[in-house]
């Protein structure tokens, strides 16, 4: 780990302070490889970049830091239903932890920002627009930022997976908070990403701590399929043969919409989550797969960082990801308690295809965007306003070029300032001046109590002699005296009437800001927009390398993000298994390879694919198991109960430690891994009983 002197200045706090912390308030008795180096960082106040796999406790090097540190602690979060997991998982433990986002009132924002500024709540997670309007930033500085933790820090960077321009705020954020102390932790991220995230956040020569990317108790396949059909066929079969909850990834709001009613036919519980259902279905969704209360959820990525489920046992994606970055983020929500898990990939080539349209509408050619804009302007009235659709606008190319394609090039142009499409207002209107001035002073006068007169004196100031040809006029930002939109139309209507002008409202529509300016006026880089276009092919070209690798599917994917526990041979993948599936419609998917008799009914349990268990797992015995379910049964009860996630309650790994262990007391299930004092008095006698019942049941 580097070594820099403290950028801030902070009290001193020491790494056993923090031992103490996650013992106390997590029920760990040590911090996992990597944590305990960003968390030592951050409590010397160092800017610290931190890369830890999925699952590696990312979060737990800022939660518990900000448990030891004197003031806030504040947690730029992307999604809503991440935000609202992580306080869940903090509140259940009894920690002062909130959120602010939009699912919220403004009287709720307003509390829960006074509780935090009062030094009520240690933990605030917000999103980086809220900090857009208000003077939110300035009272939280004022009240005292301790720590400023940036999660999922790949969104801030342009050459990251999931690029948010929302998240280049971060760094003006950071200022207005006061600069303090910030760490940024990610789980993907190339060399290349890690240093634009340290350049965009501005950290102060941050201590950077990577632990390797590689999850070893995750599995690797590819299943190869020529059509939606196939894919269907080995999905279905995939969550029939495997035990445990599941995740399925599509890539378009209708496919998961389908593939969901596809499980329920097959009697396979399960329901639909993206971005185009309301926030209250949404949370319905994710309660019901958090709960237990589906088998498996189908999702749109709008799902994928919101996804905090430590005993998901099965990643499927029914289409390939753009991205390595997105596949292994994505395939990484399995197994996070540390037990086996698997994650298949549904390859068909058309895939790349539907990657391609999108990079394609994201960085339009140059001479489609030069000659789009030509057409506005020849079809553009002297205003600017322009009345043709996309697919209108297509037809005038010379270009083979579609709708789709002409779309993508007006986004370029409104985001340059060249094109705006104008929302529908009251007030607005298009006057052209059809009178001259020697009429106009012979038939209204030069007195200045004609109001008609007025309006035109008011109109010309604004707009001159572009009122000749027909010029935008916003009556609302005429001079006091005409009664704004609703008083000035009138008038308008009475010039209108004597042939002194014509006039119309603008009303919704799209127009050209400047239609006699070229287009080298307006501020395009073209020179970006082609590095962004080509270095989102090549992640898609390595994304496609990794479908049709023969060799190590891991190694693959740790070469690509720079780590040098890359191997040929990792024993936990299709390809270092022997093992290869083919799909053959109106079938279950057939396995081949060492041990295989050709084709098989059923597929192995992915307990038997899945790389070796952790060592320090715990080995359970035939009584061991039935204990384990039925601690299962008490922690699915608490979960409804509380309307929290079953592991909140506890993980996987702990009720499997509770089974072997067979705690007699109090004291001696506080020893156990993953519970903590809160957990305890919560819910240590009831686990207790249930172990107590099981050794007397089997003592008779």
């Amino acid at each position: 780990m580097p070594t820099h002197a403290p950028s801030h200045n902070v009290a001193r706090y020491t790494i056993e302070d923090a031992r103490a912390a996650l013992k106390e308030h997590f029920g760990y008795p040590a911090f996992r490889p990597g944590q305990e180096a960003a968390v030592e960082s951050v409590l010397a106040g160092r800017d610290t970049l931190v890369v830890l796999p999925t699952g590696g406790g990312k979060s737990l090097c800022y939660q518990v830091p900000a448990l030891i540190l004197p003031k806030l602690t504040v947690v730029i979060s992307p999604l809503i239903s991440l935000m609202k997991d992580q306080v869940d998982a903090l509140a259940a433990r009894g920690l002062p932890a909130t959120f602010v986002n939009s699912t919220l009132t403004s009287s709720q924002i307003s509390d829960r920002i006074a509780r935090a500024i009062r030094g009520d709540v240690k933990l605030l997670y917000v999103a980086p627009e809220r900090f857009d309007f208000g003077s939110t930033a300035e009272r939280l500085r004022d009240a005292g930022v301790s720590l400023l933790a940036v999660d999922e820090a790949h969104c801030i960077s342009e050459w990251g997976h999931d690029f948010r321009p929302s998240y280049l705020r971060i760094s003006q954020v950071r200022d207005r908070l006061g600069s303090p102390p910030t760490v940024a932790l990610t789980a993907t991220a190339t060399p290349h990403v890690r240093t634009d995230i340290a350049a965009q956040l501005k950290l102060d020569a941050p201590t950077t701590i990577i632990t390797g990317f590689d999850r070893t108790n995750l599995s690797y396949h590819v299943l190869p399929t020529k059509s939606d059909a196939e894919k269907d066929d080995a999905l279905v079969h995939l969550l029939r043969t495997t035990e445990g909850l599941g995740v399925v990834y599509a890539s378009t709001r209708k496919a998961v919409e389908r593939i969901a009613a596809l499980l329920d036919r097959a009697r396979i519980p399960a329901a639909a989550y993206h971005a185009g259902l309301d926030d209250a279905r949404r949370h319905d969704v994710q309660d019901a797969f958090m709960t237990e209360k589906v088998r498996a959820i189908v999702a749109t990525n709008a799902f994928g960082m919101g996804i905090d489920k430590a005993n998901v046992r099965l990643v499927i994606h029914y289409a390939m990801p753009g991205t390595l970055e997105a596949y292994y983020q994505e395939a990484g929500r399995a197994g996070r308690d540390s037990e086996p898990g698997a994650c298949y990939l549904l390859h068909g080539f058309p895939d790349r295809f539907t990657h391609e349209f999108f990079i394609k509408g994201n960085y339009p050619d140059r001479p489609l965007v030069e000659e789009v804009y030509d057409v506005l302007r020849k079809n553009a009235d002297k205003s600017g306003a322009v009345d043709l659709s996309p697919d209108e606008i297509a037809t005038r190319l010379k270009t083979k070029a579609g709708g789709r394609d002409v779309e993508s090039s007006l986004r370029l142009l409104t985001q340059a300032g060249a094109y705006r499409v104008e929302q529908d207002t009251s007030s607005r209107v298009l006057v052209r001046l059809m009178a001259t001035p020697e009429r106009i002073k012979r038939e209204l006068g030069t007195s200045n109590d004609s109001l008609e007169l007025g309006i035109l004196r008011a109109m010309w100031r604004v707009a001159g002699s572009a009122l000749d040809d027909g010029a935008p006029i916003d009556l609302d930002g005429l001079p006091p005296g005409f009664g704004g939109g609703q008083g000035a139309m009138p008038l308008l209507d009475a010039l209108q009437g004597r042939q002194f002008l014509e006039w119309k409202r603008c009303g919704a529509g799209a127009a050209l800001t400047a239609p006699r300016k070229p287009l080298s006026g307006f501020p395009i880089d073209w020179a970006l927009l082609d590095r962004r276009r080509k270095a989102d092919l090549q992640k898609l070209d390595a994304m496609q390398q990794y479908a049709y690798t023969k060799g190590c599917r891991r190694g693959f994917v740790l070469r690509y993000f720079g780590d040098p526990a890359a191997r040929t041979s990792c024993g936990g993948c299709d390809n270092c298994l022997g093992t290869r599936v083919d799909v053959e419609r109106g079938g279950a998917p057939a396995m081949h390879g060492p041990g295989s008799r050709g084709k098989t009914k059923n597929r192995p349990r992915v307990s038997n694919a899945a790389a070796a268990v952790p060592d320090d797992a715990p080995v359970l015995s035939g009584a061991d198991e039935a204990l384990l379910a039925r601690l299962r049964d008490l922690r699915r009860t608490i979960s409804r109960e509380e309307q929290v996630p079953a592991y909140v309650v506890f993980p996987d790994r702990t009720l499997g430690e509770i089974a072997v262990r067979r705690p007699a007391n109090a004291n001696a299930l506080g020893q156990i891994r993953g519970v903590g004092p809160v957990k305890l008095e919560k819910y240590g006698e009831r686990f207790l009983d249930v172990v107590r019942s099981a050794d007397e049941t089997e003592a008779a």
